[in-house]
């Protein structure tokens, strides 16, 4: 049951805390009251010794003018005695109605005692208050120094007043607690006004919120930033700009997606008439040509496929990211040897020069699609007996890979536009689906590199792409 007991309070503070780090104004409200109710503590306290400052100030003064009264109402009669009678009005000063007793003291500067109680402690200078004890009573006490005419040698007397503390300390707590009642009005107020400065601080916020939930899917034209104040127009800004950006986003994806069924639509409806032709053909030979036709059509459909899902897991956000350490001479040296087999068909040089492993950080598998579809292109667009070179090297600290070849290179006006996905240049002889720099681009990205293009030097085209090293 003891567990039970606590584990409930805890439930409800841990509920408490959630809810506090879960709302904007109630964090905003607690830090105000707290640092209200923190200053008010400070206040209180300071005027706590203020209002004891002030009723010891008010109770020595009463002293004095009691010793005062008192004082005036000695005389020295024919004999050269010191008299004193008590004046009624020197006690009744404290007659305040808590209780207070009253004690003094007479004595001549000899040390005679002319009035009062003789064991009454003195404070240490005439003039200032000060707390003693007394017969099991906390007091205050107050002496004055008094000349008395007939004594010789202008002889002077003390008088001593001393008085309990009910009426100083229930001045000091009266003062105390007007204080108190006006510093927690003053909370309850600030508390006030601070919920309805919020309230209205916090409506631009909560316009905001009902005009993003208001809009429709499709609709990610930019908000106002005059609708909520300075402060919070930066996240205007923001919602702005990532808007944008899905807007962006959404219109690339559109566009792959329609260029992707236009690349497909073309080889599909080959690949159907060349098996209709194929089905009908009885001529054995032409039946063979047509059935070598639709092989080669699925396998351009085949390799468009494949550079589409490469392309689509080298988007950013499209997978988990990867942190290989990849050897890029290794994965070049396997490349090439994959291949070997189509540069030996068509007859064309194909090196790798590199002397040492050079290590980089990626996706091991979207770095080696990269340099795929590099020596893909390379081979692609180079003639029989032609040339292409794969160059692997560390320069400071960057891995440089670089793929000449000896084609037709490409246009400088339009080695901007080929990265772009489908983009082929007019008048371009081999086939292709215009993705595989798309590809190389993305993939460079995604490693924190970059790609360039260049002239070779054999009029070919020369690729470079920087990563940085591992």
């Amino acid at each position: 049951m003891r567990n039970e007991a606590c584990v409930k309070p805890m439930g409800w503070i841990s509920r408490a805390a959630a809810r506090l780090g879960e709302s904007l104004r109630i964090q905003l409200l607690a830090w105000i009251i707290l640092t209200l109710i923190g200053a008010i503590c400070v206040n209180l306290y300071i005027s706590f010794h203020s209002a004891d400052a002030t009723a010891a100030l008010v109770t020595d003064h009463t002293l004095l003018a009691s010793a005062r009264v008192i004082a005036e109402a000695v005389r020295v009669d024919a004999s050269g005695n010191v008299e004193a009678e008590i004046p009624p009005a020197a006690l009744e000063m404290f007659d305040t109605g808590y209780g207070d007793r009253v004690f003094y003291q007479v004595i001549t500067a000899w040390g005679g005692l002319v009035a009062g109680f003789p064991d009454l402690p003195q404070p240490k200078a005439p003039d200032l208050g000060e707390d003693g004890d007394f017969r099991q009573d906390a007091v205050r006490l107050m002496m004055l120094d008094h000349p008395v005419v007939g004594l010789e040698n202008a002889g002077t007397i003390s008088v001593t007043v001393a008085v309990t503390h009910n009426g100083q300390y229930a001045m000091r707590r009266r003062l105390w607690l007007s204080d108190f009642t006006k510093q927690l009005a003053l909370v309850l107020v600030a508390g006030l006004v601070t919920i309805v400065g919020l309230q209205r601080g916090l409506a631009p916020v909560l316009r905001l919120r009902d005009a993003v939930r208001e809009r429709g899917r499709e609709r990610l034209d930019p908000l106002p930033p005059d609708m909520v104040q300075s402060e919070l127009r930066p996240l205007v800004h923001a919602l702005n700009d990532h808007m944008e950006r899905v807007q962006n986003q959404m219109a690339v994806q559109r566009r792959f997606v329609s260029n992707a069924a236009h690349q497909l639509r073309t080889p599909l409806a080959l690949i159907s008439t060349q098996a209709s032709v194929a089905a009908r053909e009885s001529d054995p030979e032409r039946r063979d040509e047509a059935l070598q036709a639709l092989r080669a059509s699925t396998r351009q459909v085949t390799r468009l496929a494949s550079q589409l899902l490469t392309l689509s897991r080298a988007e950013p956000g499209s997978r988990r990211p990867r942190s290989d350490r990849v050897d890029l001479t290794a994965t070049a040296r396997q490349v090439l040897e994959s291949q070997a087999e189509e540069a030996l068909r068509r007859n064309i040089d194909l090196g790798l020069e590199a002397e040492a492993p050079v290590l980089v950080e990626g996706d091991g598998t979207m770095l080696r699609e990269m340099l795929v579809n590099l020596v893909d292109n390379a081979l692609r667009y180079s003639s029989a007996n032609g040339r292409v070179t794969v160059r692997v090297a560390q320069q400071d600290k960057s891995a440089v890979l670089t793929v000449e070849d000896n084609g037709p290179g490409i246009p400088e006006d339009e080695r901007a536009p080929v990265f772009e996905r489908f983009y082929r240049i007019i008048g371009t002889e081999p086939e292709g689906s215009g993705l595989g720099l798309a590809i190389v681009r993305e993939v460079a990205d995604g490693a924190g590199g970059s790609v360039a293009l260049s002239d070779g030097s054999d009029r070919g085209l020369l690729v470079t792409v920087r990563l940085p090293i591992a």
